[in-house]
């Protein structure tokens, strides 16, 4: 019997935000491993005790992931991480849009801000600031050009705080399409879904957000479905992806680019789509079975 442990937060007093966690735990139970919830920050947990970890919901790494990526190495040490802690090193820092658009991926177009750099900030369109390490809109506004001074504050908290701003043009596309979610499991193809609009004119960068608005399943293009396997094929160590997720918005021109690639904790939607659960265990066990 395998023993998977499937690493979540601690939701403390509050009521836990993973939807698919208790469906996952249980499908897994009733198809003969031994599975469990747990806090990926619980010191006393033997992890080298399960065959395989499963970075599911640690939703809160953002604001600590020097240590998230401290125990993600301890963990692949241990014991098999899906996925690998050489892919949570790097998907946890944004700056990876940039080794995308080297490889030729359509991306956003991203420019970043160091503690100490100037704010150099568009002057001739609506744009979006957002930290580097970042999770759920955390820290993420838009702005018009004429907002330049909330701007140039957002950055100021954000330096002050240590972290590097990513600068990009609001994708005004998102408007009317929406941001399509192309969730892959075992190297393919699981489902997809589609959100609306995050970010809200004028809402403060530390406002609460809904990550998800309007959520919906979604029957990806060729053309999505092409971008998002070349997102996935630059990954270093792409081959030890167990579960990944590609954030698609529509460019000036209509066509698709990548707006992040989640590889660490994407949620799944398997609240979505029901169906998709039988394929995620069956690819849990298999990993658990490789240890």
């Amino acid at each position: 019997m395998p023993r998977i442990a499937l690493a979540t937060y601690d939701p403390g007093d509050e009521p836990h935000h993973d939807r698919d966690l208790p469906a996952l735990v249980a499908a897994l139970t009733d198809a003969g491993a031994e599975a469990g919830a747990v806090h990926w920050d619980d010191p006393g947990v033997d992890w080298d005790g399960f065959d395989l970890v499963v970075i599911r919901s640690t939703w809160d790494y953002s604001w600590r992931a020097d240590e998230f990526v401290a125990w993600a190495e301890r963990v692949g040490k241990a014991t098999r991480l899906a996925n690998p802690a050489a892919v949570v090193r790097w998907n946890t820092d944004k700056r990876y849009l940039g080794d995308l658009a080297a490889a030729g991926v359509p991306v956003v177009p991203t420019s970043y801000l160091a503690p100490g750099d100037a704010p150099d900030l568009p002057d001739d369109r609506e744009f979006v600031v957002k930290p580097t390490f970042g999770a759920g809109a955390r820290f993420a506004a838009r702005y018009t050009p004429g907002e330049r001074d909330r701007a140039v504050g957002h950055l100021a908290r954000m330096h002050d705080e240590g972290l590097t701003a990513m600068v990009q043009p609001y994708v005004e596309g998102i408007d009317v399409s929406g941001e399509r979610a192309l969730q892959f499991f075992g190297g393919r193809l699981l489902h997809a879904s589609r959100k609306r609009a995050v970010l809200a004119p004028g809402a403060a960068y530390d406002a609460a957000k809904v990550a998800h608005p309007d959520l919906e399943p979604w029957t990806p293009t060729p053309a999505e479905l092409s971008v998002a396997e070349r997102a996935l094929a630059a990954v270093p160590d792409a081959p030890e992806l167990l579960y990944a997720r590609v954030d698609l918005v529509d460019g000036e021109e209509g066509e698709p680019r990548v707006m992040e690639l989640e590889l660490v904790e994407p949620n799944l939607f398997l609240f979505l789509h029901p169906g998709s659960v039988d394929e995620v265990v069956a690819g849990i066990l298999a990993a658990a079975a490789t240890r």
